[in-house]
């Protein structure tokens, strides 16, 4: 073998075990899976908030976005390894049930009630209990994503608040998440409730406006815990306990206030309130 060819065979084994040790290291990188909403998801708010907490930890996360009842779901077959959802009451069952380790408080925004700016039922203002009863009176067009998401658990309370069984001939459950039930009601003049965080973050309006803000019926608050390895002890609890670490500490309730859309803040870090 003469000198220059064996320096091109040195040449090539040092790339390719650079190579496969780069491999090696990326198949190391710890991962773990979280169940979300698809609120966090389709306002943007993950795309922002997950690059940071990789730089601070190392590891990688996988969202899998479903309402908050599926993601629930998830949890107790231990197919994930950290919930982050919106709908109070339900995680704390699930907690109290053993499947999570425990509950803590990340962050808030409202719900909204948008629909066409003619506003049919003439539902403007801050009373969203007084606006669904209009809505149901007046036959309106009416999407409900009918998920058991966090969205829709918060809709039906508001509907059972009204004192309402029929919700009126304009109402149609489309079993989808936010984004595509906010395009259902643009391109059908329907009103509809969303977060606002996905609210600010739809391009897709068309005449849909925010006609009901303000009650504090609409609270919307967001919490994430640690699915129970007790029930399932392949959840990388460790991992995930990080990542719910971070993200209730000064870095992690930072960046999320650090999200804006249009210069406006889409959701409002409370961790530890």
């Amino acid at each position: 073998m003469t000198r220059r060819s064996y320096l091109v065979a040195w040449a090539r084994v040092t790339v390719l075990t650079w190579v496969l040790g780069v491999g090696a290291v990326q198949a190391q990188a710890p991962s773990l899976v979280m169940a979300s909403t698809t609120s966090t998801e389709q306002s943007g708010l993950f795309s922002h908030l997950l690059p940071a907490f990789k730089q601070a930890s190392g590891i990688d996360i996988k969202v899998v976005a479903l309402g908050t009842g599926q993601a629930l779901d998830m949890g107790r077959r231990g197919d994930a390894d950290v919930l982050f959802v919106h709908d109070q009451a339900a995680e704390e069952k699930f907690v109290a049930d053993g499947f999570g380790v425990k509950r803590f408080a990340v962050m808030y925004n409202d719900f909204v009630l948008v629909g066409p700016a003619s506003d049919p039922a003439k539902t403007r203002g801050k009373d969203i209990v007084a606006a669904l009863q209009k809505v149901a009176h007046t036959q309106a067009n009416f999407i409900s994503r009918g998920d058991k998401s966090g969205t829709h658990a918060a809709e039906l309370r508001y509907w059972k608040l009204a004192g309402l069984d029929n919700k009126g001939s304009g109402y149609k459950e489309c079993g989808c998440g936010m984004g595509p039930a906010l395009n259902i009601a643009s391109s059908t003049g329907a009103y509809a409730l969303t977060d606002r965080g996905t609210w600010l973050n739809f391009k897709n309006r068309q005449d849909l406006q925010v006609l009901v803000e303000g009650d504090n019926r609409l609270f919307n608050q967001y919490g994430v815990m640690v699915v129970n390895p007790a029930k399932h002890p392949h959840v990388k609890a460790d991992l995930a306990q990080k990542f719910v670490d971070w993200v209730v500490s000064p870095a992690g309730q930072t960046s999320i206030a650090a999200y804006k859309v249009g210069g406006e803040v889409l959701f409002f870090p409370n961790a530890g309130k």
